[in-house]
């Protein structure tokens, strides 16, 4: 994978520009092009940028569980698979745009929901902040930290709304696409390996292992699977249950995932990990609150 045609510019080019002619092609028919039209084109460049963001989400994870060539040229090129994927949203912006100015009726009647307007916003503008700390001038704007901070929440938030479009299909609508489960599977997938990824990092294996532990661990995760094949037949009576109050449900209009349906199988999986690993955690706390009081 040192082939300098599959790294670093070149192979953001080497995928970007076909990205881009495909996209391209129906604007050369834009006189006779239809709303509904360029509401496919819409969906169609989301399907070209959701293998990249499932991707980069699993990308560090991928490194610790399978540390070989493959994966380390991942992390090598994540910068340039993640501008691959801003490419693609790019697009999606501009069909967006075209929709909203040049069909602004079929938008506002077919298309426009508030709340997916406000979480399509906010998945935007992380992006745009994310492009530009890319970059050397654009990194110097902000502190390690705050750089940190703004991939990594900008990284999860840009799976998030993806990922929970694909649940909702599956789980509420009735009429879900084959690729509807493949992308809800590759994003659950993709978060997964984190998960796994983390349990991996903070195991340590006891002598004298808490069984309580370990069985509430296991079944917490089993319950998390178990959820997320099954969400069809549990979403509508949780979302009731979890909006009964007028102060959840008004949430619901304009909150970000609120209130979280898609994303729960996933904590109850991580919260079976956690509770598994507890032990190596609670040491490393312990080590940490040490350190600190002998300084």
């Amino acid at each position: 994978m040192k082939n300098k045609w599959v790294n670093n510019w070149k192979l953001f080019f080497l995928i970007s520009l076909p990205i881009s002619a495909f996209m391209f092609v129906p604007l050369l028919s834009f006189e006779s092009i239809t709303g509904a039209e360029i509401s496919e084109m819409i969906s169609f460049s989301v399907r070209w940028a959701v293998p990249f963001i499932y991707l980069i989400i699993a990308i560090s994870s991928l490194q610790i569980l399978f540390p070989n060539a493959f994966t380390r040229w991942l992390m090598r090129n994540r910068k340039y698979i993640g501008l691959v994927f801003a490419v693609a949203m790019a697009w999606q912006g501009l069909f967006i745009f075209i929709m909203s100015y040049y069909f602004h009726d079929y938008y506002f009647s077919e298309v426009y929901y508030f709340r997916d307007e406000i979480e399509g916003s906010i998945g935007y503008i992380f992006l745009m902040v994310m492009v530009l700390t890319s970059f050397k001038f654009g990194s110097k704007m902000v502190s390690s930290s705050q750089w940190r901070i703004i991939h990594k929440t900008g990284v999860y938030f840009l799976w998030a709304y993806p990922f929970s479009v694909y649940w909702w299909s599956i789980s509420y609508y009735g009429n879900a696409l084959l690729i509807d489960y493949v992308f809800y599977w590759m994003g659950f997938l993709a978060f997964l390996l984190r998960i796994i990824a983390w349990g991996k990092a903070n195991y340590e294996k006891e002598s004298h292992e808490n069984q309580l532990n370990k069985i509430m661990g296991m079944s917490l995760i089993l319950i998390g699977l178990s959820m997320s094949f099954l969400s069809l037949y549990w979403q509508v009576m949780l979302t009731e249950y979890l909006t009964f109050f007028n102060w959840s449900s008004s949430f619901e209009l304009w909150l970000p995932f609120w209130p979280f349906e898609p994303f729960l199988s996933l904590m109850i999986i991580g919260l079976g990990t956690m509770i598994l690993t507890k032990n190596k955690i609670i040491k490393q706390a312990l080590d940490d609150s040490s350190s600190i009081s002998t300084q």
